[in-house]
């Protein structure tokens, strides 16, 4: 009995890594500040109504076959290798800002991987799912809703929407042309690309995601309470489509519950918030980014956020943060699980690909972030 449990809770941790450190980080906190009411005041609730709001409305959009269909829409007016990649890598680009760079994955990488090999080009696999998935993470810092880190430091500071926007569009922008530069250099050549396929689900539920969607979004520009739409959208899936409801990604809500409690309790504790604070005194975003290269950008925002106020500076530090290492963003572990799973022998050379992009890619994002702050 204790060993099976041993082993369910070991299987646990190795699938839920940044969950299980989160959890652990609470616990631990919770020597030095003793649990009590306070704990609920310290989790940010209209961020968590509004991210588990978004999952699931997402998820059935996803369910729905409509990203596939939009998709193959576009890819029927490919009729050449850099046409192709401009498509297969434009999707998770300008899908991630509205999907968020995790459903935009999952979602446009597999899609990726099929229409290579119905076109016969599967000799691009490493290049596509290496450039989706730096468009993915860069295209979804333009937006609040494009990754969960944008989401809670959008509410968290305060910012209009444009105001974020508009902080993270030259980056965005660079990005665009580097990629774009990056597909031209290729070398051309005619393919044709079949539609992959799919069936799409009918009218009503394609409304019906639709209007949650817009529930969302008047949640987000605080014209309705994240709260209730997240009550709505529980009450609906609870009654109407439990699959759906059970397909949520409920560990990314936990890690942000964890992490709330771990950084209310360590912020009660005056020194070390003194020491935190005065370290990260003028070099937030640069902590942001090493934070993100270990951690991951989305821990990394939850944990710095309890100590500083310079929302622009973090904001920008944990987006471009989620480039360099595997981990800077849990959002490129799905891409490299996909590529292990589907072309195993491909691993090594995907990763020593993905790294090399990516830390060329930080790289010019920090040059950007230097010369924009010498103007």
């Amino acid at each position: 009995m204790i060993g099976q449990f041993a082993r369910r809770c070991a299987g646990f941790m190795r699938r839920e890594v940044v969950l299980s450190a989160a959890m652990a980080l609470a616990v631990v906190s919770a020597f030095f500040v003793p649990p009590s009411a306070e704990y609920l005041g310290y989790i940010d609730w209209d961020t968590l109504a509004l991210l588990f709001s978004l999952m699931a409305v997402m998820k059935g959009f996803q369910q729905a076959g409509l990203f596939i269909c939009l998709a193959n829409a576009l890819l029927s007016r490919a009729h050449g290798t850099r046409a192709l990649l401009a498509v297969l890598v434009g999707l998770p680009f300008v899908g991630s800002m509205i999907v968020t760079n995790d459903v935009a994955l999952i979602t446009f990488v597999p899609f990726g991987l099929v229409s290579l090999r119905m076109a016969r080009q599967e000799r691009l696999i490493v290049p596509l799912v290496v450039l989706q998935t730096v468009a993915a993470n860069l295209g979804s810092m333009l937006t609040p809703m494009g990754n969960p880190q944008n989401l809670y430091l959008y509410a968290k500071s305060g910012m209009s929407f444009g105001s974020l926007c508009l902080l993270m569009a030259p980056y965005v922008l660079l990005a665009a042309a580097c990629i774009a530069a990056m597909i031209l250099l290729r070398r051309p050549a005619r393919v044709e690309c079949p539609a992959v396929p799919v069936k799409l689900a009918g009218i009503k539920p394609l409304a019906t995601y639709s209007a949650g969607f817009a529930l969302c979004l008047l949640a987000l520009f605080g014209v309705l309470s994240p709260l209730a739409v997240a009550a709505v959208t529980a009450l609906y899936l609870a009654l109407f489509d439990r699959a759906l409801l059970r397909a949520v990604d409920y560990s990314l809500l936990g890690i942000f519950a964890a992490f709330f409690i771990f950084i209310g309790n360590i912020s009660g504790i005056e020194a070390f918030r003194g020491f935190i604070s005065s370290a990260l005194t003028g070099r937030v975003e640069l902590a942001a980014v090493l934070a993100s290269q270990v951690t991951s950008n989305v821990p990394a925002a939850l944990l710095l956020s309890g100590f500083t106020d310079q929302w622009p500076a973090l904001i920008i530090g944990c987006n471009i943060g989620g480039l360099g290492t595997l981990i800077a963003s849990m959002a490129s572990l799905i891409s490299y699980k996909a590529v292990a799973r589907e072309y195993p022998e491909q691993k090594g050379r995907y990763f020593a690909q993905f790294t090399l992009c990516n830390l060329g890619f930080l790289a010019v994002m920090l040059g950007l972030s230097m010369a924009l702050g010498a103007m």
